[in-house]
């Protein structure tokens, strides 16, 4: 009989990181679904208690217990000097694979050019605690105000700069404001409470997540590849691949003929493939990968 008290309390980032997330424990293996006015997803596995929570609150709840573990920003772990052991780097975000950059924004007229430039002058942003330890850190004495959102628009009426997130700089761009500094690049972690991982079952458990997570992670630029090769044509295919993973070679039933297959980063894909078949490779086929796990 299943031992009913395993279960892990699982925190999944509600907002911005929502849907990104859903979809890399999908490709882990695991099916969440969301009714729209639940806080409470349904795993496909019954030892996995899942909760909504934003981003912003997700590590001071596993720091206390409430969670086993979740997921969430560097830079929030950071904000609330959360005590969390980071499992695994998940880097992904919104809007694709590279990190999220915290900066300090000005106007571009103004005349705000370095970090020492603030001293006196006032700041909005969301990541307070952050932004204070790192002025102090400079020996910068400003005023940082709580900003509930559109901080981009607040400058130079309500703040003289900013602390703000961005991927791509667009909206920094789109509201006239340049960058002074990058104080804080952050990608997303999966992180556990310590008491959680004394207890065996929980950490197999949770270590186990990461794993599939991280193997999730790095098939998602990645696809496989495998083609026939004839004798005579195998050191010209051969060398093309030999810049990546050796490939599995096989022996096929009609004589001097081979199968070759690896995996490969999706972007070389149409450059590789002409070439191969230009090199006498035939059957050539591409498929998607869920996982590849180290």
């Amino acid at each position: 009989m299943k031992n009913k008290t395993n279960s892990l309390k699982l925190g999944l980032p509600k907002g911005s990181l929502q849907e990104s997330t859903l979809r890399l424990f999908k490709k882990a293996g695991y099916n969440i679904s969301i009714s729209s006015r639940s806080y409470y997803p349904v795993v496909d596995d019954p030892d996995i208690s899942a909760m909504l929570i934003r981003a912003q609150e997700m590590a001071r709840y596993v720091e206390d217990g409430y969670l086993d573990c979740g997921l969430t920003g560097l830079d929030w772990i950071k904000e609330q000097n959360a005590d969390v052991v980071e499992v695994a780097e998940l880097q992904y975000g919104k809007e694709g694979f590279r990190p999220v950059r915290w900066v300090i924004a000005v106007p571009m007229d103004s005349k705000i050019k370095t970090v020492k430039d603030l001293q006196g002058k006032r700041i909005a942003t969301e990541l307070m605690g952050y932004t204070k330890r790192f002025l102090k850190s400079r020996g910068v004495t400003a005023q940082v105000d709580f900003s509930w959102g559109a901080t981009e628009v607040k400058p130079p009426q309500l703040a003289d700069a900013i602390v703000d997130v961005t991927e791509t700089g667009s909206s920094l761009r789109a509201n006239n404001l340049r960058i002074v500094e990058v104080i804080l690049e952050s990608t997303t972690r999966f992180v556990a409470n310590k008491k959680a991982l004394q207890d065996k079952w929980k950490r197999t458990k949770i270590e186990n997540i990461a794993m599939l997570l991280k193997g999730a992670l790095a098939a998602e630029e990645k696809v496989g590849l495998k083609m026939n090769v004839e004798e005579k044509t195998y050191k010209k295919v051969l060398s093309l691949l030999a810049a990546m993973h050796s490939p599995t070679i096989s022996q096929l039933s009609d004589k001097g003929w081979y199968a070759f297959e690896v995996i490969t980063e999706e972007k070389l894909v149409r450059e590789l493939i002409p070439k191969l078949k230009a090199a006498g490779a035939s059957g050539i086929v591409e498929y998607p990968l869920n996982k590849v796990v180290a």
